[in-house]
């Protein structure tokens, strides 16, 4: 296997089971911004919330663009949200409910 397969085969990110291949590929296709990157192939949505993947796709960007890291907007980050009991929502109870 030659250095170019063993390349686009690398997992970028973990969580997605999302390639270097397919990465690039978004990139050539146009995608040029990780968080268009995010929305196709659910990267930085994973239970690291893109600490891994995040950095790898903005250098992956800043190669194949020719702009510097500093140029391009990383993902927008959203912590995860709260989960509500059934039960709260039922009795129209606090979202604090211990």
């Amino acid at each position: 296997m030659d250095q170019k397969t063993l390349e686009e085969k690398t997992i970028i990110c973990r969580c997605s089971d999302v390639t270097l291949k397919e990465v690039r590929d978004l990139i050539r296709e146009g995608y040029t911004e990780p968080d268009e990157i995010k929305r196709i192939l659910r990267t930085g949505m994973g239970p690291c919330q893109g600490r891994t993947c995040g950095p790898l796709i903005l250098r992956e960007v800043a190669i194949m663009t020719g702009r510097t890291i500093d140029e391009i907007v990383p993902f927008t980050y959203r912590p995860p949200s709260k989960g509500i009991k059934m039960g709260a929502i039922a009795k129209g109870g606090e979202l604090n409910d211990k």
